[in-house]
Formats: C-alpha cells, structure tokens, sequence
C-alpha cells in the first residue's frame, strides 16, 4: 500500500475551543466545522478536508471517559483501489473496526495488536466535495456505489 502522507490527527483535549484557538494562534488554523465538543480544524495552505480534529473529553461528548492525548492518526492512500487493497488486508488481520464516507473522504478505521486506532483514508478529489467543503461529516461508507464511481479514478 503507498501511503502519500499523513492527512489528519485527532486530539482528545480537555477544552475544545480553548485548544482551537491555541492552534489557531500558534500554527495558524482555521476552524473548518464546529460542533461544539468537536472541533476541526485546517491549515490555510493545506489541500487536505482537514488537517486536526479536536475531541473535548468528559460527559457524554465523543471522547467521553478519554484522557487528553492522541485519538487516531489517519494515513492517506493515493488511489481508490489502494484503499481497496487496504480492506481486504485489514479483514484477513482481523483488525478492521469500521468504514465510514466523511463526504470529503472514504476512510477504514483498524486497531492494531495494543488496541491504538488508526484510520486507512482516500481522499475524493476537491470537486467531489460539495456541500461538505465546511462541514465534517460520517456516513456508511456504500461499497457499491463507490466502486461504481471511483474504482477507475486516475486521480
């Protein structure tokens, strides 16, 4: 699997909008979609959906019973039928976990043999990002209709 690069980290933090605005300041990010215990983030040159997501912890928000610290890291893969190939080795280790359409990405989520999740992702390309440009959202990921409209994607 070629790996491009690394596309997103998620932080579980103890204040959401107290660390947007620190990596606001410090790094220069834009907040991109604020749903109020969950904040992402993205840098102003990044071709990326996003670039940080944030994760408030405590209560009965995303993280809750998490400690500050890193939630996942997510992979990028080049190519549709990287992501492809990535599934079925997933499945073969038994290590896959979920698979979701973020609307500006189609992303695998695994742990590995300590339990740390990781996400397998294949970014659409910009154009495809219609009305999720802003936003961040998690649909089922429809295999078939993926393959469908990008399994002959050149990129």
């Amino acid at each position: 699997m070629p790996v491009r690069r690394l596309n997103h980290a998620v932080l579980y933090v103890r204040d959401a909008h107290r660390s947007a605005a620190f990596y606001g300041e410090a790094l220069g990010m834009e907040v991109l979609t604020d749903l109020g215990r969950a904040v992402f983030l993205s840098l102003p040159a990044s071709d990326a959906h996003h670039d940080l997501g944030l994760f408030e912890v405590g209560g009965d928000g995303p993280a809750a019973g998490s400690v500050p610290g890193l939630y996942h890291l997510a992979w990028e893969v080049e190519r549709f039928e990287d992501l492809v190939e990535r599934r079925a080795r997933l499945l073969e280790l038994g290590a896959l976990t979920g698979e979701s359409d973020h609307g500006a990405a189609l992303s695998l989520y695994a742990v590995d043999p300590d339990g740390i999740e990781f996400e397998v992702c294949w970014q659409l390309p910009e154009e495809a990002w219609a009305g999720v440009e802003d936003q961040a959202v998690t649909r089922r990921l429809d295999w078939a209709a993926a393959a469908a409209r990008w399994a002959d994607h050149t990129g």
